[in-house]
């Protein structure tokens, strides 16, 4: 696989329920380094795990809507929104944030990522500017 079609994977795979996403798409010796509204973070493979742990508590389903999906060798950005249907209101999809994601891939692994999001709102959501692409 690509580096992209291994970002397109875990992107599109099931990271609310599949308690394998870590393992199957993550280096041992990740990072991510994250800017979001809540301050900047640095998470590790350990972090991650517990990320997802804690994802799997609160939501049903996770689904990104990518907008831009660019490689440049084991480099790839991706720009998309998170929507998500809630434990307790699972009939109700709402968007979450927007992301963009700088990865870069070793041993066809999730290695390093810089990561900016900031939550969804309606400004954002109606400006059609986050409208998924045809990859």
């Amino acid at each position: 696989m690509s580096a992209k079609e291994i970002v397109k994977a875990f992107y599109d795979s099931d990271l609310a329920n599949d308690s394998n996403i870590v393992p199957k798409f993550f280096h041992k010796d990740c990072e991510m380094h994250w800017n979001s509204s809540h301050g900047y973070m640095v998470l590790k493979y350990n972090d991650i795990v517990d990320f997802f742990e804690g994802t799997r508590k609160s939501y049903n389903t996770l689904r990104f809507q990518r907008s831009h999906l660019l490689e440049d060798n084991e480099f790839v950005t991706s720009r998309h929104t998170l929507y998500a249907q809630t434990i307790e209101n699972p009939d109700h999809e709402v968007a979450l944030a927007h992301f963009i994601s700088i990865w870069e891939l070793k041993d066809d692994k999730l290695y390093r990522c810089h990561e900016i999001s900031h939550q969804a709102d309606d400004k954002t959501l109606e400006s059609n500017s986050f409208s998924e692409i045809k990859l």
